[in-house]
This record gives C-alpha cells, structure tokens and sequence, in this order.
C-alpha cells in the first residue's frame, strides 16, 4: 500500500471516530436511540457478566472461585485476572465492533465495567500497562484497543497509563488464527522493555484472555525487567482455554 492510500485510510478512520462520537447514536445491539453512551439500559443489563466463580488466576469461569486445572499444571506469569463479562454474545459482538470497526465509544462502557470490580483493589497497583501493538498491526488498525481501554480506566482508578513502556517487537501471526497448542510459540519473545521496572505493581490490559499465551509472555517480560506484581484485566473471558 503507498503512503497516499495508506494515510487517506487512516484520515478515513479518523473522520469515521469523529463521526461516531457526536451523531446522536442508536444501540449498537437493538438500535433503538441511546441518549448517552452506545448501548440502550436493556442492552447493557443483559451482557452476559462472568460471575464470582471464576478461577482467581486466570479468570476461568465456572470453578468455584479455585483455581483451575490448568493454572495448577502450568500457571501462567501474570500473578491474577479479572474480567466482567465472557466472551459471548453480544459481548464479542461489541468487542469486535470496538477493535475492527473503531467504535472507540465502547471504551468507556468497557473501562467502567472493569472499574466496578477492580477499583477497591486500586491501590494494589503503581500504574496500567496497555497490551502494546506491532507497529505494522497499528498501522492497519489506527489504534490500540488496549490503549484507548486504558485511558479511560486509567482515570477511573486514578493510576498512571505507561503506554511506552512495553513494546511489541515481532509482528506475529494473530492468535485467533493459530490452533491453541501453537499460541505460545508464537508470542515468545514478541515483547521488550524500553525502562526499569524495579519493583512495580502492573496492571497489564487487553480485550479478550483466551488461553492467556499473549498475557503471559507480555507479564514474563515485564517481570524480567523488574516487575513485582503484573495483573491482568480484560475486557471479556472466554468460557475454555
């Protein structure tokens, strides 16, 4: 792609999100007129929430709130997970409209659910670390949903938002392509620290933890480099690994 039709998509993209945050809306899921924010109450009360029963380290759902089997065998890096809803419909129907389609204004729908669970834990974390995107990937997308996620909680918790502190090195094959046997593979060594973390308490974000690969290898990085505690909050949670 040359850079004239490269930059004329992003402008389109641009002109699209602006568009998108003052035209009155309709619900994204029944269309009916929302007067504020993307869904309608009704819309919003029928997501699918991820319950209290979900394994404290990974986020699993449905294991009585203990710690799953496979966290057990082979825990992964990041020390706990949350997430308020699963990854089901209409919530990975809202989730794809959010990182494909650029509909930035479920950010903060999604920022203040994660707020409501995660704000009386506040104070156990120093700052939010976006899951951070290639560069050939932000090029395509315009954005990192995981950055925009985190300003609006960032401010919610009243914590700092360290968007350049980790970067992605390898432009890797997209996990949901991959058979889940593959995703490890895939991701090691895809991260890099730019700064010191000694003895930070993280709150590392992305949209959705499927088998937690990327998460992982993202926490194990940031632990190399210093690290104390990395957290993990996702916006949805899948119902297996």
């Amino acid at each position: 792609m040359s850079i004239v039709a490269q930059s004329r998509k992003v402008l389109g993209r641009a002109w699209k999100f602006a568009l998108n945050s003052v035209l009155p809306a309709s619900c994204l899921l029944c269309h009916n007129r929302c007067e504020e924010g993307m869904l309608c109450a009704a819309c919003h009360d029928d997501l699918p929430l991820l319950g209290a029963n979900a394994c404290p380290r990974c986020a699993e759902p449905g294991t009585g709130g203990l710690t799953c089997g496979h966290c057990q065998k082979q825990p992964p890096h990041f020390d706990r997970a949350w997430a308020p809803w699963r990854y089901e419909h209409p919530v990975d129907r809202l989730i794809q409209a959010f990182k494909y389609q650029g509909q930035l204004g479920l950010a903060p729908l999604f920022a203040e659910g994660l707020a409501r669970q995660l704000a009386p834990l506040a104070d156990q974390w120093d700052a939010i670390v976006p899951l951070p995107l290639h560069g050939e990937r932000m090029g395509e997308r315009g954005f990192n949903q995981s950055l925009e996620l985190g300003k609006h909680l960032g401010r919610l918790l009243n914590l700092p938002v360290l968007s350049q502190v980790c970067q992605r090195t390898r432009a890797t094959t997209a996990q949901a392509e991959l058979p889940i046997d593959k995703r490890h593979a895939n991701v090691r060594g895809a991260f890099h620290c730019t700064a010191a973390l000694d003895g930070q308490r993280l709150l590392l974000l992305d949209d959705v933890l499927t088998t937690g690969a990327t998460l992982s290898e993202c926490a194990r990085t940031l632990k190399l480099h210093g690290a104390r505690q990395v957290d993990v909050g996702v916006i949805a949670r899948t119902c297996h690994h």
